[in-house]
């Protein structure tokens, strides 16, 4: 029966309702040891009516075991993974051990949990109930944590009991488990233990802050006089472990032992095995009186507590030479991941072999995707290992376990560590400034990053550095590490790398490189090596390509298994999907990296999402969040030292005045962006923005203003080949010499619809007040199609009036039907055209294949439509839209 816990509850209830009708969620309920934090989840359990019932619990003695957790939650279920889709299904195959090796990328298989939860929900819905959440071992909460947090169209309630404010990352609902209500207290009191009214039990509700653990404990303690007020209460009364610590002194030396052997094992053939080790005589005897003390019971195959204080006071009753000598016992009887961290409770200093028992260990949970259970196991390691250097290389291994885990401030703590042990090792001291570098780069400061980098001399390195100069707007930076890479022997990365750095120093080397290693672009393999060709392009000037090659970085960042980094590629590719003009895909794409980098803890890749978010909204004419927006990035990007984030964040509202006609305002931000220094700004921006720029200069009335920036945009795309790159430039120069003919050209010469269709905006604007409607009126229309369709909205608004001011009152044109989707359903219609099954979209979005069906049930009838094909059909209709006249001046 439960006390005084109605509202509790309804909390529960309303959670466990929503997920039945299809709203899932998660709730947690916190409170301190003994609050009643099972019984709610006991109660939650039985309230679902006909919903199924999933249940663990963390154990303090497994709390570094990857995936226990997870393997006791899911084995009932796991019968159906054979439904899932085959990345996700063999995630959480080699997770739970049914298959050697795995992906080792955590967020796929938190997607694999997530979808093999969804099929175990059914129809009828799905409860899952995990107790003592602070003692689930990582990789197990992470997984969970995954699914909690995207469970919005699933029929799944998760409810997780927590002690204390230990962190529950990303579930925000959360229920207070506190002291009963006094009036509840009182009838716990008198019904259970014939407490009567009077000064005792006000005095028992008081000291006890009415927690019902230490209410029945103390009052079954008690003596009968005590309880009637005929002598005192102790003082102080026990609590916390003290609640068990006389049962558990009270039990035979033989029930002690097993005890403590159960407190630090939960297989109960293993105890009993150790406990005949240790001659204890009959084992079963002891496990009888230990069980009899209602301190324990048997559950299965293993030794339940009646609540974890009782493991705590068996800990506190036994002398430690007691705990390392069961841990030793029992790593005779164990292998794997039990027999080593079992040989490390029984160490006593240093030991060598036990660290290479945890090292191993760390292996078998980091091919699974435990990153945070290996990064557990290689500290522990470390605290072992006798040799100062392979110390360091333990620490640093931990530090890129922590890292994978989303655990970035850990993980630069353990390299920090890790770089105090190298001595003379210049190849590991090498290796670990390289991880710092990167670890700064993701999530520091990066111009921290290129000082730490320079120090390298390998290819590798250099690329890295590179990359950190990049970021932070250092061309200076750039050529120096450029020209150290050119030293290496000829291939694709090197190439890239130096080709770049020679590029910029206006050395006629550089576009060669470039060029030879665009051409090897087919041959490669990685997201990494398509990001590299990508920034090939952008260094040639040729945007256009730069968007190809990072479309294919994310194309194949989704099936590669990245261990993480697709949050990191996603930014890539939602600037590709901006520059041509899909604004509405862009959003979406940059809407779930800034959601998985939150989770993994890359600040810097949040930065990046956010910016681009804000020239998204820019672009649609939407003040508020484009300022908001704005400013949240460049929190991060300034003091971080990104100049490339600071740039495009301080980009979104020089775009936001100029689409809204505010010249003067835009010319300002424009020329302020040009003139910020490294870390500020950046050059990739700038000249990418710069035919923005010219725009807003001869708006504002600045001739020669805008004439210098067409001068500085034609150097920088003096070596782009491309029909793009060349039309950016003539309109460019038809903007600032007032060349209606120049305007023409940039028309016949463009390749992306978007850019097209401004060009034809700023011609048919000429044309109207050359007082020559009908050639202005082709134009504009086209230009009206296209910005109604893309979501431009003030582009759109000014394309209307001065299609209204050439004589024309035509029907605004119809918004795209996919205007209609949300950024998922829009993500999932997109994969739908390029012909994936849903189990396929699934493993891309790490979503279950039930959501992609859900999602793809709201998505037919938005659109008029009723099957996969014609939503496909519609897709490539729609994406490939491009107005006929665009492309004649």
């Amino acid at each position: 029966m439960l006390y005084g816990r109605s509202s509790e509850v309804s909390a529960l209830d309303e959670v466990i309702a929503q997920a039945r009708g299809g709203c899932g969620g998660a709730v947690v309920l916190r409170g301190e040891a003994g609050a009643g934090k099972t019984a709610l989840l006991d109660a939650a359990a039985a309230r679902g009516e006909a919903m199924r019932v999933l249940r663990t619990g963390g154990v303090e003695s497994e709390s570094d075991l990857a995936f226990a957790a997870l393997h006791q939650l899911l084995w009932p279920v796991a019968g159906l993974l054979d439904a899932l889709p085959g990345p996700q299904r063999d995630a959480v195959r080699a997770a739970l051990g049914h298959i050697a090796g795995g992906a080792g990328d955590r967020f796929l298989l938190g997607a694999g949990v997530l979808s093999l939860l969804a099929e175990a929900a059914g129809p009828e819905g799905l409860i899952c109930v995990v107790d003592d959440f602070q003692w689930i071992d990582r990789a197990s909460a992470d997984a969970m944590l995954f699914a909690a947090r995207r469970l919005g169209s699933e029929r799944i309630a998760m409810v997780l009991a927590v002690r204390g404010d230990a962190p529950v990352r990303g579930v925000t609902s959360t229920v207070g488990v506190r002291g009963l209500p006094e009036d509840a207290a009182a009838e716990l009191l008198e019904s259970r233990h014939g407490v009567p009214a009077g000064p005792v039990r006000g005095e028992l509700i008081r000291l006890t802050g009415a927690n019902p653990l230490a209410l029945n404990e103390i009052a079954a303690w008690l003596t009968p006089a005590q309880l009637a007020g005929q002598e005192p209460l102790p003082d102080p009364l026990p609590g916390g472990a003290r609640l068990f610590g006389d049962r558990v002194t009270g039990l035979s030396a033989p029930a002690r032992l097993v005890a403590l052997l159960a407190a630090v094992e939960t297989d109960l053939e293993v105890v009993l095995r150790a406990a005949e080790r240790l001659a204890v005589g009959s084992g079963a005897v002891a496990l009888a009186e230990l069980e009899g003390s209602g301190l324990a019971e048997v559950s299965g195959s293993s030794v339940r507590f009646r609540h974890p204080l009782v493991r705590s006071a068996i800990h506190e009753a036994a002398a430690p030479a007691e705990v390392r000598q069961a841990h030793a016992v029992l790593a005779e009887l164990t292998g794997d991941d039990r027999r080593a961290w079992h040989l490390a409770g029984a160490a006593l200093g240093q030991a060598e072999p036990v660290a290479v028992a945890l090292e191993r260990a760390a292996e078998r949970a980091r091919d699974r995707g435990g990153y945070g259970a290996a990064a557990s196991a290689l500290i522990r390691a470390a605290e072992l290992t006798p040799e100062p250097r392979a110390r360091a290389v333990r620490l640093k291994d931990a530090a890129t376990a922590a890292w994978l885990a989303g655990r970035p401030g850990q993980a630069e703590s353990l390299l920090a560590e890790a770089g105090e042990g190298p001595g003379g090792d210049s190849t590991l001291a090498m290796e670990i400034a390289r991880l710092r570098g990167r670890f700064e780069l993701n999530s520091g400061n990066a111009a921290e990053a290129v000082r730490i980098l320079a120090a390298g001399d390998s290819l590798d390195i250099l690329a890295d550095a590179v990359e950190a100069a990049s970021y932070v707007g250092d061309t200076a930076a750039v050529v120096e590490f450029g020209r150290r890479a050119a030293a290496h022997p000829e291939g694709f990365l090197r190439d890239t790398v130096a080709g770049i750095g020679l590029t910029l120093d206006g050395d006629v080397a550089g576009p060669a490189l470039l060029r030879r290693a665009l051409a090897r672009a087919d041959g490669l393999e990685d997201a990494a090596g398509y990001l590299w060709a990508a920034a090939a392009a952008s260094a040639l000037g040729e945007s256009d390509v730069a968007t190809e090659m990072a479309e294919r970085a994310g194309r194949v960042a989704r099936v590669s298994g990245m261990a993480g980094q697709l949050p990191v590629v996603l930014e890539f590719v939602a600037t590709a999907e901006r520059l041509a003009g899909r604004l509405a895909r862009s959003r979406a794409v940059s809407e779930e990296g800034l959601a998985l980098a939150r989770e993994a803890g890359y600040e810097n890749t949040v930065a990046a999402h956010l910016a681009n978010l804000a020239v998204l909204a820019a672009l649609r004419g939407e003040e508020e969040p484009c300022e908001r927006q704005s400013r949240e990035a460049l929190a991060i990007a300034l003091p971080h030292r990104v100049g490339l984030y600071a740039g495009v964040a301080a980009y979104a509202p020089a775009m936001l005045d100029l689409c809204l006609g505010r010249y003067p305002s835009a010319h300002d931000r424009f020329r302020a962006l040009a003139m910020a220094g490294p870390g500020a700004g950046h050059p990739t921006v700038t000249w990418r923005t710069m035919p923005d720029r010219v725009e807003a200069a001869v708006g504002a009335g600045d001739e020669a203003g805008a004439r210098a920036a067409v001068s500085a945009y034609a150097r920088s795309t003096e070596h782009a080949a491309t029909p793009e790159s060349r039309a950016l430039l003539a309109r460019c120069q038809g903007l600032a010499e007032s060349d209606e003919e120049a305007l023409g050209e940039a028309l016949r010469l463009h390749t992306n619809p978007f850019e097209a269709a401004r060009t034809a905006l700023l011609l048919g604007e000429r044309q109207r007040r050359a007082q020559r409607p009908v050639q202005a009126r082709a134009h504009l229309r086209r230009a009206w199609e296209v910005f109604e369709q893309a979501g431009a909205r003030p582009w759109a608004r000014r394309a209307q009036d001065e299609l209204r001011a050439a004589g024309e009152n035509a029907s605004a044109p119809p918004p795209s039907v996919l205007d209609a989707l949300t950024s998922q359903e829009l993500r999932i219609s997109g994969l739908v055209a390029e012909g994936l099954s849903s189990k396929e979209i699934a493993a891309q979005l790490f979503l279950s294949p039930r959501t992609v069906e859900y999602h793809l049930y709201k998505i037919y009838p938005k659109l008029g439509i009723g099957s996969r094909t014609e939503l496909a059909r519609l897709v490539v209709l729609t994406a490939g839209r491009t107005p006929s006249g665009l492309s004649r001046s």
